[in-house]
């Protein structure tokens, strides 16, 4: 699943009649980047959640999709339901027989997404969270079992959900979870709603959600204008 109905607003005007997703990176839209990295490792059905401006997003569907894989578009009302509501008001569209990549969509990265999947498999954790180590202000709170938390720098605050075991490490979330369909059927929260909440409650009842860092692979984020020129130019030079 890709994450896509949000509104883009630190792009605008740009978003103000593009959504996000088909913004043109490197002679194709963003989306477009991220359907081929999953596609590669394995996927053969995406799901997109969409809101704002969801008829030029099924315009794309009708009109332009052509990777070898089914798309099946999840439309949410405006405003939209969140990252954790998107994934709960999608449901129906999975099949549950085997792990799935949620994927947000604005970052680009030619992490090996299969050998990804393979480390989530191998750990039989509920969910595995792609991380960096950057200066961030907010991030995620890990220790020898898992998630435990969640901070905030810049606003001053920081929620955990039990004591740390062992060593702890303050990780950035690089936005792309890959998460056993168990997930699906223990989502409680009412939409709207973030899914790190989501998994801060799963973390509290025992589950693991684990970190695999990928600091130092390309990862490219167009969530401002500065950020989308750079990912123009980095994916235009090396594609």
């Amino acid at each position: 699943m890709i994450l896509a109905a949000g509104y883009g607003s630190r792009l605008r005007p740009l978003t103000d009649h593009t959504p996000k997703p088909l913004v043109e990176v490197a002679g194709a839209p963003v989306i477009e980047h991220v359907a081929r990295r999953l596609i590669a490792a394995g996927a053969d059905r995406i799901i997109v959640n969409i809101s704002h401006l969801a008829e030029a997003m099924e315009a794309y569907a009708r009109e332009r999709w052509h990777l070898d894989a089914e798309l099946i578009l999840s439309p949410e009302p405006t405003p939209p339901l969140g990252t954790g509501g998107g994934l709960a008001h999608a449901r129906r569209h999975f099949r549950r027989d085997r792990p799935f990549f949620l994927h947000v969509g604005d970052v680009v990265t030619d992490l090996d997404l299969a050998a990804a999947m393979a480390d989530h498999r191998r750990s039989e954790a509920l969910g595995t969270l792609l991380v960096q180590d950057r200066d961030a202000d907010r991030c995620l709170l890990f220790d020898e079992r898992g998630l435990y938390g969640r901070d905030n720098r810049r606003e001053g605050w920081e929620r955990t959900v039990r004591e740390a075991a062992g060593a702890s490490r303050r990780w950035s979330f690089a936005g792309i979870h890959l998460l056993s369909p168990e997930v699906l059927d223990r989502i409680e929260e009412t939409p709207p709603f973030d899914i790190i909440d989501l998994y801060l409650r799963l973390a509290s009842e025992g589950a693991a959600i684990r970190a695999l860092d990928m600091t130092g692979v390309r990862w490219l984020e167009i969530g401002t204008p500065e950020r989308l020129e750079a990912a123009r130019r980095a994916l235009e030079s090396t594609p």
